[in-house]
């Protein structure tokens, strides 16, 4: 396992085996992440977050944060991701919402590329790429 000493980890979350975090990254309360992930610098991972393994994460990805829906009240609804996927720079990646059965999923071995927005309740089955 490698972390960089700026990495902020709630204590709370769960991080696997043979995980790399890059410098200015955060990692909240409610994330579990899989192992052998590579998460670069400055990547933020929250909400109730589930990772599978072998995923890449590069820079300014904002992964498991609020809906953008004004029908969002702060619920605790989760975004699951597989296997083998690859988040390109600046990807942002939302949790499920109450009317869309509380969770946005995220199968294996996808590309998302830059810039690229998984909204809300999404679900995206396997080997997908996005632009």
């Amino acid at each position: 396992m490698s972390i960089h000493p700026t990495v902020i980890i709630h204590p709370n979350a769960e991080i696997g085996r043979s995980v790399e975090i890059g410098p200015y990254s955060v990692i909240g309360e409610y994330v579990k992440l899989g192992d052998n992930n590579k998460i670069y610098n400055n990547v933020t991972i929250l909400g109730k977050t589930t990772i599978g393994n072998n995923n890449a994460f590069f820079p300014y990805a904002i992964i498991g944060t609020s809906p953008q829906d004004l029908a969002y009240k702060n619920d605790l609804t989760e975004l699951r991701i597989g296997n083998d996927n690859i988040f390109r720079e600046f990807v942002s990646v939302n949790l499920g919402t109450v009317k869309g059965d509380n969770v946005t999923i995220i199968g294996n071995k996808n590309l998302i590329m830059a810039y690229s927005h998984i909204a809300h309740d999404c679900i995206l089955e396997d080997e997908i790429i996005m632009a």
